[in-house]
């Protein structure tokens, strides 16, 4: 089955595709694709990879669906493109990296800046049906989501995985610790970060330390 995908994850990722799984996930999402508004852009259904190439990964952040509102998913967690609102825990996320490294939140909410520097922006679900929060879970898109966590976890070393909230952390229980930094805190939804499980983790300079100690360039936040 062919995937259009950047060319180092379809080298990692070639197996997956022959896989029965992935017949039926391809198989429901175009089906979804015809008959209901999805999102993100079919185009964009795989941009996390091809934003950010297998050997050029340096820190993973693991999300959960992609926004199922018009115009928000752009294939990257937590991120969404210029123009457009930004969500709450997007919101939540600029107040941190504020606060743990003086960056004033920017205007505009894509976070594409992260991925061209190295910042996989994984969600575990590639795919939603508009306005249906969680629609396309359970098909597929985990267990391709976990072959990919694996690839990175078993052939590369030094990476710094971000686990926010407690899908992610069970999304990351398997990342050996010994070979990489693994951050965990809470979601930064409200929900959470009102709680007290988000705010002051200072997993951006935490992050930037660890890699510059590993002589690699850091996040440009």
């Amino acid at each position: 089955m062919q995937v259009k995908i950047e060319p180092s994850w379809q080298g990692v990722l070639a197996p997956e595709f022959e896989k029965e799984y992935f017949k039926s996930l391809t198989a429901f999402v175009r089906s979804e694709y015809q008959n209901y508004s999805c999102y993100p852009p079919g185009k964009l259904i795989f941009n996390a990879f091809n934003a950010t190439p297998f050997d050029k990964v340096k820190v993973v952040v693991i999300g959960q669906d992609p926004y199922h509102g018009p115009g928000q998913a752009e294939g990257l967690c937590f991120s969404v493109p210029p123009g457009v609102a930004l969500p709450p825990s997007l919101v939540n996320i600029y107040k941190e990296l504020q606060d743990d490294l003086n960056v004033s939140p920017p205007q505009q909410g894509s976070l594409k800046h992260w991925a061209e520097q190295g910042v996989l922006l994984l969600n575990a679900t590639l795919t939603v049906r508009a306005h249906q929060a969680g629609s396309h879970q359970n098909k597929g898109w985990e267990t391709f989501t976990d072959a990919a966590i694996a690839a990175l976890n078993r052939d590369r070393e030094g990476l710094v995985f971000l686990l926010w909230g407690g899908y992610a952390k069970k999304k990351g229980k398997k990342i050996d610790r010994e070979k990489h930094l693994v951050l965990d805190t809470g979601h930064p939804s409200p929900l959470s970060a009102n709680r007290g499980y988000w705010f002051g983790n200072k997993h951006f300079s935490k992050t930037n330390d660890y890699l510059e100690a590993r002589g690699s360039a850091p996040i440009q936040w």
